[in-house]
């Protein structure tokens, strides 16, 4: 099957894909995101940022990530040469726990790929950390971000909000739940 791009904007490209029997399959590709979860395990909190989103035109909370890559030229240099995404977007979750809450992850851990369907590809790689410090830098964020990092949230308060709305990202979300849930964090009701 031949791939070719047929549109680029910053974010996203229109990919058209010939299929073997001639028919034409179309999918909107963006660069994949990571998301952290970071667990203050003694305190048994979750750290949760409260973003001022523009696409909602609102404040969400949200756990702390970004993108792997800046551009699509970068994820498109980054897919011709073959390179495994899962240690990259490792490498960037650590980088953005550090940016937008302002903590130093020691160890990460990988919990799981999220895909958005068939026809728009943007996975988003979750991972969770226990281990790590307060960056003394504090956050480095970006122009224009607008995020408080000072969200520690208890496990049963973190699935409440999940449940009643108050995380918009829902795909995320679902993640966030299944993960407490599944790590007895919280009991499933």
């Amino acid at each position: 099957m031949s791939e070719e791009i047929v549109a680029k904007g910053k974010i996203f490209e229109l990919v058209q894909i010939q299929q073997d029997d001639g028919r034409i399959f179309e999918v909107a590709r963006r660069a994949p995101g990571v998301r952290v979860i970071i667990v203050d395990d003694a305190a048994k909190k979750i750290l949760l940022t409260k973003e001022f989103r523009h696409e909602l035109e609102e404040w969400d909370y949200r756990l702390p990530g970004g993108k792997v890559f800046d551009t699509l030229d970068e994820f498109a240099a980054f897919r011709m040469r073959d390179e495994d995404i899962l240690l990259a977007a490792k490498a960037k979750a650590v980088a953005e726990a550090r940016e937008e809450a302002g903590i130093e992850v020691e160890e990460i851990e990988f919990v799981e790929k999220s895909t958005l369907g068939a026809t728009v590809e943007w996975d988003l790689y979750v991972f969770v950390a226990h281990k790590w410090s307060l960056s003394s830098a504090g956050q480095e964020l970006e122009i224009g971000e607008m995020i408080e990092a000072d969200v520690w949230v208890g496990f049963e308060e973190a699935r409440r909000m999940i449940l009643v709305g108050d995380m918009k990202e829902g795909r995320v979300a679902l993640i966030l739940l299944q993960w407490l849930e599944g790590n007895g964090h919280v009991a499933a009701k």
